[in-house]
């Protein structure tokens, strides 16, 4: 196969897309009366100006995203959530019906979830029993993946999630990279978990390979789940058609308010991450020690799954106190599994103290 750009791999109508643009994007400098974008003057109520339409480059908070993690503003597209940020690639640069992604089995469901409602067809690539890749079968796929084209369709997405959800265990970066040279399509690494991880970021990569996509996002690590921050991180071309297909006002004022906040309590989340990571450990050898316990596997995130010898009554007797985790069961590679997040020191104590009490029945 041919070597493909950014440009021969994203789709003919999104390449020459006129995006939508707002008069927000039309002008410079400081305005005081806006009369461009058919708003009520009138704020009812009272605060932050909710009756104006939010900044649609969503600058303010890029800059913040910058001075936090260190990335280049202009490498940066801001997603509500990253499931937003997913569909975005799929619908840039997949046609329907005609090209696939690759994924990793097993990995985060959401990915073919976004790849069915965009009528994509997918490719696995399972892992090994221990969760690891195998490089050699690795790289013999998509050697076949590259005998694809543009014109007759191609894989033009490989998703790597690494801490990978559900098994919780990273991918080196030597591993990461190595695949992602040998893929002809985009690689799409998702880092959701990559605070918990002491592994390194695979955003280090984007500058070695064009084709290399980083997702990040807040809503982990950094407390906002229900605030819905996303973050792409990845070469400038891309990022500029990210921009383009995105909803023009895809984030809220009170969403980049909130999060803008949240980036300036750094040193309070670093303070609770090393706090999880200390509890990921102190949950981890308690389990190892119930007698229905089969294996704990080992994680870089903020959870751990647990393979069960009967994962179901686990399940049950964990929800009649009121606990919910994750049935992961049925997930190929994971039969037996239940996953398990890492809460407060209380949270865990009381799941601890439950599954003590499942000991003693058993």
């Amino acid at each position: 196969m041919e070597s493909y750009t950014i440009s021969d791999l994203m789709r003919p109508n999104i390449l020459s897309l006129t995006p939508y643009s707002s008069a927000r994007n039309e002008f410079d400098g400081e305005a005081s009366i806006f009369l461009d974008a058919n708003e009520n003057y009138r704020d009812f109520i009272g605060s932050s100006a909710r009756n104006r339409y939010p900044d649609p480059m969503h600058k303010a908070l890029k800059k913040k995203i910058s001075e936090t993690f260190g990335f280049s503003e202009s490498s940066v597209v801001v997603g509500n959530g990253s499931d937003e940020l997913i569909d975005l690639l799929f619908r840039i640069f997949c046609v329907p019906r005609k090209d696939k992604a690759l994924m990793l089995n097993p990995t985060y469901g959401a990915y073919k979830v976004f790849a069915d409602i965009n009528d994509i067809g997918i490719s696995y690539s399972s892992l090994d029993a221990d969760f690891s890749i195998d490089e050699k079968r690795m790289h013999t796929q998509c050697e076949l993946i590259r005998k694809g084209s543009v014109e007759t369709g191609m894989h033009k997405l490989f998703f790597i999630c690494s801490p990978n959800n559900p098994t919780g265990n990273s991918f080196s970066i030597d591993q990461i990279e190595s695949m992602a040279r040998c893929f002809p399509g985009i690689t799409v690494v998702d880092e959701a978990y990559i605070d918990y991880s002491d592994g390194e970021s695979a955003v280090s990569l984007i500058k070695k390979n064009d084709r290399v996509v980083v997702l990040r996002t807040l809503s982990k690590a950094w407390g906002l789940a229900n605030v819905r921050i996303g973050i792409a991180i990845a070469d400038e071309k891309i990022i500029e058609i990210m921009h383009h297909v995105k909803y023009p006002y895809n984030l809220s004022g009170i969403q980049q308010e909130l999060a803008i906040e949240a980036l300036s309590k750094k040193d309070e989340v670093d303070s609770v991450i090393a706090f999880i990571k200390e509890e990921r450990k102190r949950v981890a050898e308690r389990l190892e020690h119930y007698s229905f316990v089969q294996k704990v596997f080992p994680s870089d995130a903020n959870f751990i799954l647990v393979r069960f010898d009967d994962p179901l009554a686990v399940y049950s007797a964990l929800l009649e106190k009121g606990i919910i985790v994750r049935k992961r069961n049925t997930v190929a590679g994971c039969y037996g599994c239940l996953r398990l997040t890492i809460g407060s020191a209380q949270e865990n104590d009381i799941l601890l103290q439950t599954l003590d009490s499942f000991e003693e029945r058993v």
